[in-house]
Parts: structure tokens; sequence; C-alpha cells
């Protein structure tokens, strides 16, 4: 049972790190990993003691990485090469643990703010990006050169957008470059006017108007990727984007480019079901799927304000990176809910899959909200800090006498009418009110309660006075697999 819940310590020590990736040449260290421009971060703060954080498929740099800053800054580096939850976010308590002034993350990155405030400093990679052939297949997905084009890529290929721009803007007189939404040095100013900072991108939109208007040309990404295996950063580009809008993916390498229309469609119905999941749900179980992005604790009690206010049952589970046989202990479930960040939110399940779905917080907002804007019209949102108070997307519970929450609903998937939640705010002078009842009636029924009345073994039941009373007898001796008594066969 210990390996289910928390994995015991000897499974630390026996686990393999993962694939370490094919090693960099020692030349190419400078500028794959930027060293030059991490030795300067690194002597602007005047830090000496720096954590390094690599991805399982880019530790087997980690030492050399390390190695040629000590030499190069004079300071001492930490390899962080394992977190308790998802590579992509800052590994804040880890840095802290081993007493570092900052923290170098390498490789991708969601780009959420830390918990705590903590110098970091991204190095996203540099993927080799074909331009000309990028070039072609960007002109022959968009034959119209007033058409608005927004340029996307992953965060490899973020450095070769600008030159990838530049051999297009003769041409298409509508062209958006996106960028990643880096945090911006200590002491500088914000850029005027603000950019849009969506996906974990900047968009220097021009007065007026919305990125909405815009079709989309993603670089990155490989030609045999499927939708089990789809990259989480392209999912929430594929989710969140206009669903109007043309999205096209072209591979750097080959240039080869595919509609992604079909793919996004097939995204969206997936989650509209988990919404109808959600629902129908009556317990719900809320995975901390985070402890290092900033406002979990805000995003957390709003989950749970959620379920109550829509006649749900929440629990809150920590059990590190969720897998299906640590949910699998929770039976009681109807479905979860992962906080995360962005990436990890919509990072692709395990090929055993889950005995309930895992569904993201913008899913659940949806289905106990009845205020939130019906599917088609509403944003969808993979950052939970999108749906707190202060957020442009923001939607507050109505109040508990509005008729929103009368609304006939009808469920898509048994076909059921489901029941309005009966629920008051708790500083409602009626809650506390006692009122006489002629006889004893059932309040409330409980959903765990209800979930071990139908399950055929409920347990052992003493049967007092029901079984004879017998002596003690010796038992079998020995192991399963052969008892002294059954003989040699």
């Amino acid at each position: 049972m210990e390996s289910t819940f928390s994995s015991p310590a000897e499974a630390a020590l026996q686990r393999e790190a993962g694939a370490a990736g094919v090693l960099t040449p020692l030349g190419d260290l400078d500028r794959v990993y930027e060293l030059e421009r991490v030795a300067g971060f690194v002597r602007d703060l005047e830090c000496q003691r720096v954590a390094l954080q690599f991805p399982d498929q880019l530790l087997g740099d980690a030492g050399a990485v390390a190695a040629r800053l000590e030499e190069t800054t004079g300071s001492k580096m930490f390899i962080l090469g394992d977190t308790a939850y998802g590579s992509c976010c800052v590994d804040v308590l880890g840095a802290e643990q081993a007493g570092a002034q900052a923290l170098v993350h390498f490789g991708p990155a969601c780009l959420s703010p830390p918990a705590r405030p903590l110098p970091v400093a991204f190095v996203l990679g540099q993927r080799s990006v074909h331009l000309e052939l990028c070039a072609k297949a960007f002109e022959a997905q968009n034959p119209d050169p007033k058409a608005p084009v927004v340029l996307l890529s992953e965060p490899a290929c973020a450095h070769a957008l600008e030159a990838l721009a530049t051999l297009l803007r003769p041409r298409y007189l509508d062209l958006l470059v996106s960028s990643p939404a880096l945090p911006l040095p200590v002491g500088s100013c914000s850029p005027e006017p603000e950019p849009l900072e969506r996906f974990g991108r900047r968009f220097p939109l021009a007065p007026g108007r919305c990125l909405e208007e815009y079709g989309a040309f993603y670089v990155g990404g490989s030609e045999a990727s499927t939708d089990l295996d789809l990259d989480p950063d392209l999912s929430r580009l594929l989710l969140g984007w206009a669903p109007g809008q043309p999205f096209f993916t072209c591979c750097p390498d080959t240039g080869q480019t595919q509609d992604e229309g079909v793919r996004a469609g097939r995204l969206r119905a997936r989650r509209h079901y988990l919404v109808e999941r959600a629902r129908d749900a009556r317990v719900v179980g809320l995975l901390a799927g985070t402890l290092g992005v900033a406002r979990h604790r805000e995003a957390l009690s709003h989950l749970r304000n959620l379920a109550q206010a829509a006649g749900k049952r929440s629990y809150v589970l920590a059990l590190g990176r969720p897998t299906p046989p640590k949910l699998a202990n929770f039976p009681e479930m109807d479905v979860f809910v992962l906080l995360a960040c962005p990436l990890g939110a919509l990072a692709p399940q395990p090929s055993g899959g889950f005995f309930r779905p895992v569904l993201a917080p913008c899913e659940l907002e949806a289905a106990c909200n009845p205020a939130w804007p019906p599917s088609g019209l509403a944003p969808y949102l993979t950052h939970y800090a999108d749906l707190l108070p202060g957020s442009p997307f923001h939607v507050p519970l109505p109040p508990p006498d509005s008729e929103l929450w009368d609304t006939p609903d009808v469920s898509l998937i048994t076909g059921e009418l489901r029941p309005p939640p009966a629920w008051k705010p708790s500083n409602d002078p009626g809650c506390l009110a006692l009122t006489l009842r002629p006889q004893l009636e059932l309040a409330e029924s409980s959903p765990a309660a209800s979930f071990l009345s139908s399950r055929s073994w409920q347990g052992l039941q003493p049967r007092l006075g029901q079984t004879p009373a017998t002596g003690a007898v010796s038992g079998r001796r020995g192991i399963a697999i052969a008892y002294e008594d059954e003989g040699g066969s």
C-alpha cells in the first residue's frame, strides 16, 4: 500500500531518471545552453549559490554545464534533476533546500510565476529551424497577403521567429510575431504599449486589434505527433485559439505543414465531455498538482467553493504526480480535478489511463458555475489564475436566490434530469435556525455512504450471535504457492 500512495524510499534510489537524450558536443554547450547569458545573470546578482534545474532529457549535459559555469563565474552550482510535480515549473522548494540565491531553468517551461520570490533565468534551448522551407510552407498555406496571421512556435524555436518574419514581411502586411513571456529583468520598465500576454506568450497587438482576428502558424513539433502524445503547449493553443480562425503547424526540419482544425475539434469535444462528467459527479477529488506556482492556495479554495455551491462534496488529495495506481485507491471519487500549471494540467495521460477522468480547473468552473458562458462563447482557460478574482475572465458565482440555479439541466451522458443544488451561504441566519419536524427523515445523503452501500463487499461483518462458537485450531503453514499440507506437485 505504501508504494501505491507515496513510493517508498528504495524505489527512488533504484529508479532510472529516464532517457537522458543525446549528449551535446562540448563545443556546442555555449550556444545551446546560452552559457554567456547565464554567466552574466549570475554575475549581475552576485550569487554565490545557484540552482540549475534540468528536465530528464537534458540531465546528460547537466554535469558539463555546471562545471563550465562554476569555472566561469566562481559560484557554486547545484543540479536539480528531479521535481515533485512537473519539470516545466520552477522548483523553488528544491532551490531553497540547497540554499540557492538564484535559479536557472533549462528546457521547456510553463513560465508560471513562482509562489515565492526568487531570481530566475530561463534557457528554452535553440532548435535548428530551416527558414526557407518554413517560409515556403507559410506562403502555401496563406495565399492572401492581407490576412492577419500570428507566428507561433514551440519554446525551442522562438529564437528563429524574427528571422522568419523578416523573410515574410515584404509580402505579408499584417504579420504578428509572438515571443515567450519571460520575466522582465529587475529594474527594467515595461514596454509601452504593454503587449497582450496569453498562452505564456506576448503579442504586440496594435491599438484596437484583438487576438481573435488572427490565424496562427505554429513552428514546432514533428510529423509523427498524435493526439495521445500531443505537446501540452500546443494543446493549450489549439484549445484556446479562436475556433473560426485557421491554425497550421509546420515541422521546423522539413517544412511539412498540417491543418490542425480537425485535431482542435477533437480536443474541444473531449473537453465538453469532461464538463458533462463533472456535472454528473457527486464527489470531486481535488489533486494538488503544484506547490511552487503563485496563488495555488487561493485557487484550491476557489475550487472547493465551486464544488460546494454545486452541491458536490470535494476532497483534497496531495499525491505528487498523479498516476493510475495512486488514483485507483479512491474509487469513491467520480472525477478528479488537477490543480497544476497550464502545461501540467494538459500533459498527456499514461498509456494505462485513469479509471476516473482527470479534469482541468476550467472544466470544473464550467460545470459548477451557472453564470459561466455556454460552450462556444466561453474562452478555454488553461491557467487557474484566470479563474480567480482580479482576472478579466473571472465570473463570480450568482447569489443563492438567482434563477440560474433553478434552470433545468439534463445530462447528455445519462439522459437524466439533474436536480438543482440546494445550498445557502454560511452567513445566512436561516442555516442556524432549528425547525420542528413531525417525524424523523433523511436530511442529507452522504455520497460516500451511498457508494459503500452499492459495493458487493462492504468489509468484515461481525454477525454476533449468528455463527456457532468453535475452538481455535491450527491453520495452514507455509507460503501460498506451496503449503506444507499440500505436498509436492
